[in-house]
């Protein structure tokens, strides 16, 4: 995939003022998280292990002072004259055994038994020793002759159970800070080793994180999507794009609205053979079509799929949908008008037959027989015999018809107009407006697929009544052509479907959309569309051989949609 350009163009005024690339964002703010959860751990842990090293502590001289408490030669003791020849040899081995810094015993007046310090063996207490003579248990820190230390003191209990001295075991301050910091050593290396690896890691994910987004910075990648947002939901051709597991990816307003999918929730993630037209689907899943004609609704799109790729790896199809409506019904209109040419260019020819045939009359004095042949001819040749001579008043229609007639006729196919028809004109309102141009699409419609379906010599008949009375208006075209089988009335109303071969070209397909269109404009009228049999078909013997097809459409219409017959005399025209 090629790398987007690093500088994204931005149509804000005014650029963007330079701030901190967003490595650096990256790179600091996971810096930050790792120290910050370092250091948090790191603290825990201190505090747990400090929690635990007074604990264990706080057991040991517990455990001390209560053998003490309890020794019966230290309590014997208690009678001798000299009670410090024996507990002060006991109090030391019993501290170096233990790994306490001292445990000194005293008698119910705070006189000391054993001390660390001889010579302050037969002194009162430094501490106040009241809580634990009255039979208390005490746990604290205090400060004595060795200095601060964290201690427990247990009173002594003679055989009488009362209170004869108390034992006070303790381990100073500085050694239990001494020994935390000594064992606290390895976890601040671990804490700095893992803050190390945090931050080597977090500069290692940075990069790769840069690199997914091509080095670019916040604001360009922000400028990017609204460029591309911009563009893409600015053309009027329709973009969508599905993935290799058929959900659609990518979806525009143009393709919204050629879609008529306004109503719809957002396409996005959805399923396409759930939400686009058959034909679009049928068109992703054919590899070999890369342009085609589409009836969507009543609109007829040129359709272009492209392979998206990634790295030479197909990873979906885009749609490409431009709107043929407009060009189609011009093609058809030129055709009539081209149809229309040819007539009068026919007309012209011979027109001119007829003036050399009166000259010539003239020139051997055959006056008679020449006023007779221009009496006969006064009818003004076939344009005159058009439409405008029967009840349908409404221009545009008359001049389709009038159109088509002169088309068929150089085809050699003759196209008559019921005598019944009627068509009173349709006013000016918005539903008029659309009733009008349907009615021109499905007139245009029929009489081509009925062209299509005749040859040279063929007929073609067409009736247009519209009862405002009745509220129909009914559009019937029958030809003498071979004809719609009853196992395929049904079909031909299938987008795609024709009896004749796709024309050659790079759209893969032109055919099969006339009388789908018919049946689509009729379904949103509320009308119907009837296939029945037509006029008798001739064999090239002269015998009868069947009959061709009449196809049917009847609208709902109101009144109100046409002129009254006053106003539309008023303003109507016929042709000379």
């Amino acid at each position: 995939m090629r790398r987007p350009a690093r500088k994204a163009a931005f149509w804000q005024n005014g650029g963007m003022r330079r701030r901190m690339t967003l490595r650096a964002q990256l790179l600091l703010l996971q810096v930050v998280i790792v120290l910050i959860t370092v250091v948090g751990t790191g603290g825990v842990a201190i505090f747990t292990q400090q929690h635990q090293l007074r604990a264990n502590y706080r057991d040991r001289m517990i455990g001390v002072a209560q053998s003490v408490s309890t020794n019966p030669a230290i309590i014997h003791a208690f009678g001798d004259a000299d009670p410090s020849q024996t507990i002060q040899p006991i109090t030391e081995l019993i501290s170096k055994s233990s790994g306490i810094a001292y445990a000194v015993v005293m008698n119910a007046d705070g006189i000391r038994y054993s001390h660390p310090d001889p010579s302050l063996i037969g002194k009162h207490v430094s501490t106040d020793p009241s809580e634990v003579l009255s039979g208390d248990t005490y746990v604290g820190t205090q400060t004595g002759t060795l200095g601060q230390s964290w201690r427990v003191k247990v009173p002594i209990f003679n055989e009488a159970h009362a209170v004869i001295g108390a034992v006070s075991v303790g381990v100073l301050e500085s050694d239990l800070r001494d020994e935390y910091l000594s064992n606290a050593t390895w976890l601040f290396v671990t804490i700095g080793i893992a803050a190390l690896f945090g931050v080597v890691g977090a500069a290692w994910v940075t990069g790769v994180i840069r690199k997914r987004i091509f080095g670019l910075e916040p604001e360009q990648i922000a400028g990017l999507l609204e460029e591309r947002e911009a563009i893409l939901h600015g053309v009027r051709e329709g973009v969508v794009a599905v993935d290799d597991q058929g959900r659609i990816a990518l979806v525009n307003d143009a393709a919204v609205r050629l879609l008529s999918l306004e109503g719809e929730p957002d396409l996005v993630g959805t399923m396409a053979r759930e939400n686009l037209d058959g034909a679009l689907v049928d068109l992703l899943d054919d590899g070999g079509a890369e342009q085609s004609l589409v009836l969507s609704g009543e609109r007829v799109l040129l359709v272009r799929r492209d392979v998206a790729k990634i790295g030479g790896r197909e990873i979906g199809s885009i749609l490409i949908l431009r709107d043929n409506t407009e060009l189609h019904t011009l093609m058809r209109d030129l055709d009539g008008v081209q149809g229309l040419a040819d007539g009068l260019r026919a007309q012209a020819h011979g027109f001119a037959n007829k003036l050399h045939v009166i000259s010539g009359l003239l020139e051997l004095g055959r006056v008679e027989q020449a006023v007779s042949f221009i009496s006969h001819e006064r009818t003004g040749g076939a344009l005159a015999q058009g439409p405008g001579r029967t009840g349908i008043r409404e221009l545009e229609v008359a001049a389709l018809l009038l159109m088509k007639q002169a088309r068929a006729e150089e085809l050699g196919i003759n196209i008559t107009i019921e005598e019944d028809s009627e068509l009173p004109v349709l006013a000016a309102g918005r539903t008029a407006e659309i009733l009008r141009a349907d009615l021109l699409t499905i007139v245009g419609n029929l009489i081509d697929n009925a062209v299509e379906a005749t040859g040279a010599g063929g007929r073609i008949s067409v009736a247009v009544t519209a009862s405002a009375g009745q509220g129909e208006l009914t559009v019937s075209v029958a030809d003498s052509g071979e004809g719609i089988a009853p196992s395929l009335r049904d079909r031909v109303f299938a987008a795609g479907y024709s009896s004749k071969a796709a024309l050659p070209g790079a759209v893969s397909t032109g055919r099969g959309i006339g009388l789908t269109l018919v049946k689509r404009i009729a379904t949103r009228h509320g009308g119907s569309v009837r296939i029945g049999s037509g006029l008798p078909s001739t064999a090239a013997s002269g015998t009868a051989a069947g009959s061709g097809a009449r196809i049917t459409v009847v609208l709902p219409v109101d009144a109100g949609e046409f002129l009254a017959r006053e106003s539309a005399d008023a303003g109507a025209v016929e042709p000379a």
